[in-house]
């Protein structure tokens, strides 16, 4: 099999001393490893700028997706109802979540290209009190934009609402100040911007709310509150956990700490993706959202005008050079979208950059 680096909002690239983490077997019923699912649970309070004595970390299996449901399916109570902030579709998601745990919600819908507007979030929590819950994604991987929870969460915290943010492709990568902001529940993968592999989310929740949600959960396997509670005794899963996968995601912790914190890996992510602009700006390929709300994770490319080529032409002549892309998920243009997050560095884009020139002037002659 060729070996190639992706360049995608996760599963991305990781060290070879990640991987190499899961060539040990470890049983989830041993001291040593439930050790390591307390410290990781440490850790991540710390990432997240919170306290023990105000917020907790909670482990669960499967992808973000599974802990966005544990969420909002373990929450809100028979009385509650959600607002959905939604400009892309990991928002449309939500709605989809709600949708089938038979949730009452009221849905948001702004353009893809646009941030969500505070002060229309003010007024549907103005007009309807029956609102318990807001809910909305960070960086919004449909188009790269990166939303503003500082003014969305100042908001639901002046109404007094529960607020549920899905960071899943910033934690890590961008700081978020949880506390401060007033975040009540975080969620985030393993698989992103602390560059683990996949197999587990995380949810960093305020202790009080979610001791609330006792009883609440639709689900078995994705009740939060009992996943916490068998959690917070020695570090015991409540059902089979990805072992090879936590240790992997333990190593990624010392690699994140080793690199400089979240501040330097920020730092290289946003340079990575200010190269990749400039370069495929300089070819003829503009950004999809501008630069004021243009987030560092990943970035939706229109095509060029005058040059004629599918996707697929492109993804594999670039595959075959050593690395991957993503294809666009907007719907009312021709795109395509190129992470900037993982185990990559500028040389990374300047090499994509070639490769990129060298394919238009093939497709051009």
């Amino acid at each position: 099999m060729n070996h190639y680096k992706l360049l995608t909002p996760g599963p991305l690239t990781t060290t070879d001393t990640v991987k190499q983490e899961m060539l040990f077997d470890h049983c989830t019923w041993d001291e040593d490893y439930k050790n390591i699912t307390q410290t990781i649970r440490k850790q991540l309070l710390s990432l997240a700028h919170v306290s023990e004595d105000d917020y907790t970390a909670v482990l669960m299996q499967g992808s973000g997706t599974f802990g966005v449901e544990s969420v909002i399916t373990s929450v809100i109570n028979e009385n509650g109802k959600l607002l959905i902030i939604a400009n892309g579709a990991y928002g449309e998601r939500m709605a989809d979540i709600a949708e089938h745990a038979g949730i009452p919600y009221e849905i948001y819908r702004e353009d893809y290209r646009k941030v969500p507007q505070a002060a229309v979030v003010e007024k549907i929590l103005r007009e309807d009190p029956a609102i318990t819950h807001a809910a909305m994604v960070h960086s919004e991987t449909t188009s790269g934009i990166l939303n503003d929870i500082e003014a969305i969460a100042s908001v639901v915290k002046e109404y007094n609402k529960t607020l549920i943010v899905d960071a899943m492709s910033s934690f890590g990568g961008v700081d978020i100040e949880v506390g401060q902001l007033g975040i009540d529940f975080l969620i985030s993968s393993a698989n992103k911007c602390i560059q683990g592999v996949p197999g587990f989310s995380f949810i960093i929740a305020d202790k009080k709310k979610l001791s609330d949600s006792k009883g609440n959960a639709r689900s078995l396997s994705l009740d939060l509150y009992d996943q916490w509670e068998t959690m917070e005794k020695d570090g015991k899963w409540r059902f089979t956990s990805p072992t090879h996968t936590v240790l992997a995601f333990a190593k990624a912790l010392k690699e994140l700490e080793a690199e400089g914190g979240i501040a330097k890996r920020a730092a290289r992510y946003r340079e990575n993706n200010r190269i990749l602009i400039e370069r495929f700006q300089s070819m003829g390929m503009q950004p999809y959202i501008d630069g004021a709300h243009q987030g560092p994770v990943i970035t939706t490319f229109l095509y060029p005008a005058d040059t004629d080529f599918t996707f697929s032409e492109m993804y594999h002549y670039i595959k075959e050079r050593g690395y991957a892309i993503y294809p666009g998920k907007v719907t009312e243009a021709e795109t395509f979208r190129i992470g900037t997050i993982g185990e990559i560095y500028p040389e990374d884009i300047e090499k994509l950059s070639e490769i990129m020139e060298q394919f238009l002037k093939e497709k051009e002659q």
